[in-house]
């Protein structure tokens, strides 16, 4: 059957996603005799999220003007398209990516809803699927062909959990988005927490769309515990941290502790002062103090009119690297199943510091910084105050 953008839109309001891609195998096959490599980057550039999509796009393209745009002998094509955040959407940009455009890997991501769209196609066209923003645990088990070099909330959050039960905090709220992620989030941090004798008094869940944090931080100041732990996606912190203000939890003794997504490094200086003293664990900071980040950090602000790159940047930098580093394995083979296999294993030195790919879980394995947010040179940064080396998935570890 030959397949087309119109007959394959039609199959698939008719038939699963399995049969619409059967067949598929041969012909991405073909495909690695090509001299270029096709990377559909599929991300929301407008809309709600479009903060993520802009971040993720630069730290991309920032990477192929580091590394140049050939690799392997095989020139590499970004093929850029605005899913805005819906799953049906990326669903279908995937489709078209594949079998019009001939994708050789996807990539990008910006929630775990449209990960999880995504996984079927990947796992039955056998195109590699770059995870570069979405940070679920469970995304990379949704197919062979997912692999992640954003983070997993699980590797944050139970980080944060260990390091608050271990420095002075004994009562905690939970408070965080209402959806996959803001579940891994709470789960892991409290599991870690009450571990290390900590105690979580309520655990809130906030509607992932039009959040009004005003009526859960009401609890929380009721609740009167020594912090409250927060997960919200990137963008949304600004929102949260005014709130959190104007409810007066900072003037009452609550901290605020969280993983890195609530303190954003793009839109952090917006925040203001009340984001002063945040403490939050994440995978990436602008203010780490190593060559390679500082080098990156130069350069990203250079290209992109002063804007500051963020762990979604990074993110999107790394997955340009893992394709590069899996290309040059595969002396420019850009078959699905070769170019997986390289991937497993591959270890490279990030701005984010050294990673590797996990050959079992085809997840990202990284430190974790203890990040807590202070004014240097009249802006504020996310400044790590400890480090926790090569942290793996604990949730696919628990499995």
């Amino acid at each position: 059957m030959t397949f087309t953008r119109r007959n394959l839109i039609a199959l698939a309001a008719t038939v699963s996603v399995g049969a619409s891609l059967a067949g598929l195998g041969a012909p991405l096959q073909a495909r690695a005799a090509d001299d270029t490599v096709k990377i559909g980057f599929i991300e929301p550039m407008t809309g709600p999220f479009a903060s993520t999509g802009i971040e993720a796009l630069a730290g991309a393209k920032q990477y192929i003007a580091d590394h140049g745009d050939t690799v392997a002998g095989k020139k590499i094509q970004l093929i850029v398209k605005d899913d805005t955040g819906s799953p049906n959407d990326t669903k279908r940009i995937a489709q078209e990516l594949v079998v019009n455009e001939g994708a050789n890997v996807l990539m990008g991501f910006g929630l775990t809803p449209l990960a999880f769209a995504t996984a079927p196609i990947a796992t039955q066209a056998k195109v590699p699927m770059i995870v570069t923003s979405a940070a679920t645990s469970s995304i990379t088990e949704k197919s062979p062909y997912a692999t992640r070099t954003s983070f997993t909330l699980p590797q944050a959050a139970s980080v944060m959990g260990q390091w608050a039960a271990k420095n002075g905090i004994k009562s905690v709220v939970t408070l965080v988005s209402d959806y996959a992620p803001g579940k891994d989030a709470q789960d892991w941090f409290v599991k870690t927490f009450e571990k290390n004798g900590g105690k979580v008094k309520e655990q809130l869940t906030v509607p992932l769309k039009n959040p009004d944090f005003s009526p859960f931080l009401q609890r929380v100041a009721d609740d009167k515990p020594d912090a409250v732990f927060v997960f919200v996606p990137a963008g949304v912190g600004s929102q949260f941290m005014k709130q959190f203000k104007e409810r007066g939890l900072s003037d009452a003794g609550i901290k605020l502790i969280g993983t890195g997504d609530v303190v954003d490094d793009q839109i952090l200086n917006d925040m203001g002062d009340v984001a002063l003293g945040v403490v939050s664990a994440h995978h990436y900071t602008a203010a780490l103090q190593t060559d390679a980040n500082q080098t990156f950090v130069k350069a990203f602000e250079k290209a992109n009119n002063g804007m500051r790159p963020n762990f979604m940047a990074v993110g999107a930098y790394d997955g340009m690297a893992m394709v590069y580093h899996a290309l040059e394995k595969t002396n420019g083979d850009a078959s699905g199943p070769k170019l997986m296999e390289a991937i497993k294993g591959l270890k490279w030195e990030s701005p984010r510091g050294p990673v590797m790919i996990d050959p079992k879980t085809r997840d990202i394995v990284q430190n974790i910084y203890i990040d807590k947010t202070q004014k240097v040179d009249g802006q504020l940064y996310n400044v790590p105050i400890e480090t926790v080396k090569d942290v793996k998935d604990p949730a696919k570890a628990a499995k």
